[in-house]
């Protein structure tokens, strides 16, 4: 069929970024590029409205393809840029502080043989800088932006991807627009959701069209020093709630929360359970911190969500 992927289909995939500060890791992202099974047919870098990254990219990293963002500050509007600039039947997305295992293009883009698929993401997995902290439950990984438990072990259908690891055929953004400027990162600034209401609103535009989860196509995403304290998780979780409470400005609450029910009735409490049995039958007293924090998470989470709906003015003065 027309759409689906060949051997002679192009990729390319998008790296943002914005900050000096990360140059290290945006080296090696772009180096991990290098090593792929699959390569792509061109690596775009996005500097975030700085003038002196874009400099240095153009010196230092001569083989990419780098752009600035003509759009709003933040991570929707340069991803929007990179958008704009690529020439792939297959546009892939990848972090600046993510590094991707050899087989990951190849296993990302296998995906599409089915035509039905409009996305595919794989996995993040944390690469923690320090030790990952006892009290911190693998069901909230997310907050880090990696993959948390509760999602498939296998490939499988799914409502979403993930930030740092995703692609869509190019007809997608063709046909629904690209990113929502107002939602998403900007710089440090935890909030995000923005790739949550490009999928939503492609699956409302294309009820039949599928986006896969590929656990085999993986990438492993730095967690800092400073997201692996208490600070950074309840500010993060608040953040959700606003984030999808702006997001079902767009697409409706029942759409906008589908995913986020099943995962608060279902794979919380089974987590709150394990911490428990950790700290009582395996004598581990951390368990109990990592149920502590799934309640709190969801506490903070639902209080952002809640805000932000009775007081739209709230999501806006965070965006």
């Amino acid at each position: 069929m027309a759409n689906q992927v060949s051997a002679t289909t192009r990729c390319s995939v998008i790296i943002c970024a914005y900050t000096e500060k990360r140059w290290r890791d945006l080296n090696g992202a772009v180096e991990s590029l290098t090593r792929q099974t699959l390569l792509p047919a061109e690596v775009i870098v996005v500097a975030d409205h700085n003038p002196d990254l874009f400099r240095r990219i153009q010196r230092e990293l001569p083989a990419v393809n780098v752009v600035e963002n003509h759009e709003p500050h933040g991570l929707s509007g340069a991803r929007n840029s990179g958008l704009a600039a690529a020439s792939g039947d297959v546009i892939v997305f990848l972090d600046d502080d993510a590094v991707a295992e050899p087989n990951w293009l190849a296993e990302l883009t296998r995906g599409y043989s089915d035509p039905n698929v409009i996305g595919v993401g794989g996995a993040s997995l944390p690469m923690w800088m320090e030790k990952q902290p006892t009290w911190f439950p693998e069901e909230f990984n997310w907050v880090v932006g990696c993959s948390y438990r509760g999602l498939p072990v296998s490939t499988a259908t799914v409502r979403n991807l993930i930030g740092c690891n995703m692609s869509f055929r190019r007809e997608l953004f063709d046909a629904v627009g690209g990113f929502r400027n107002g939602i998403g990162r900007v710089d440090t600034r935890p909030l995000g959701c923005e790739e949550t209401e490009l999928c939503i609103r492609t699956n409302q535009h294309w009820p039949e069209r599928i986006m896969l989860y590929e656990p085999n196509a993986r990438v492993h995403h730095r967690v800092p020093r400073n997201r692996a304290q208490w600070g950074y998780f309840f500010s993060r979780c608040y953040s959700e709630g606003l984030a999808k409470a702006f997001v079902s400005r767009f697409v409706g609450a029942r759409d906008g929360l589908a995913s986020e029910w099943e995962y608060s009735l279902k794979t919380l409490p089974q987590g709150v359970i394990r911490g428990v049995t950790d700290a009582t039958v395996s004598r581990d007293p951390t368990g109990l911190a990592r149920a502590g924090a799934i309640l709190a998470g969801l506490t903070v989470t639902t209080a952002g969500y809640v805000v932000g709906r009775v007081s739209p003015n709230a999501v806006s003065s965070a965006m």
